[in-house]
């Protein structure tokens, strides 16, 4: 079993968005996979709910008082980590990782908070000695802006991989509102978009 973190100490850089698709991804693949929830606002698990039964199929936890076991078979399970994760909650789900997924948004807000993000990882022995593989994902990019100018020179200078830059699209929040994700979508437009993970997904499969 393959597990993947996704995580952040700061709201709202796209974790959600990043397990779901991931998680969805994985079971388009034909892969027997398992998204656990452990943010008490559930929305990995709301977004699971409103998931048709014609597609690809996931299994949902609820992790969000405890932090369980995936069930046997599975072959690859995504979690999605709330922000303002303690200490304690950083090193129990990293010991369970195998790749620890960290997007960023554009600014200096969330630079500061991916910052103390990976200064608290680094403290840890199995990332500081690269046991644990951390991809760092630029999130909601718009080419050509300053913002994403200064996230470019941000990811830069942290010393940890970037895997790929996501751009910014309404794409997202209109699957998101019917269960689906970028690889469950027909057409031209999500083909491009998909396009753009695929660095991260050959990056998760070879670790």
């Amino acid at each position: 079993m393959l597990t993947i973190l996704v995580a952040n100490i700061k709201g709202g850089c796209g974790k959600t968005t990043i397990a779901t698709n991931l998680a969805a991804a994985s079971a388009c693949a034909g892969r027997a996979t398992v998204l656990a929830d452990v943010d008490r606002q559930r929305s990995s698990l709301g977004w699971l709910g409103r998931r048709p039964d014609t597609l690809p199929a996931l299994v949902g936890l609820d992790w969000s008082k405890d932090i369980g076991d995936a069930p046997r078979g599975t072959q690859r399970l995504v979690i999605d980590a709330p922000a303002a994760l303690k200490t304690r909650q950083i090193e129990d789900l990293v010991k369970m990782a195998d790749v620890v997924v960290l997007p960023v948004l554009p600014g200096a807000f969330d630079e500061q908070a991916t910052q103390r993000f990976l200064g608290k990882l680094e403290e840890l022995k199995s990332i500081a000695k690269n046991r644990k593989a951390v991809a760092v994902v630029g999130n909601r990019l718009r080419a050509r802006t300053r913002a994403a100018d200064r996230l470019d020179q941000f990811l830069g200078g942290i010393g940890h991989r970037v895997v790929t830059r996501l751009r910014d699209s309404q794409i997202y929040a209109d699957a998101a509102a019917t269960g689906l994700s970028l690889f469950d979508m027909p057409g031209k437009r999500a083909s491009e978009h998909r396009g753009d993970w695929a660095p991260l997904l050959d990056y998760i499969d070879r670790t």
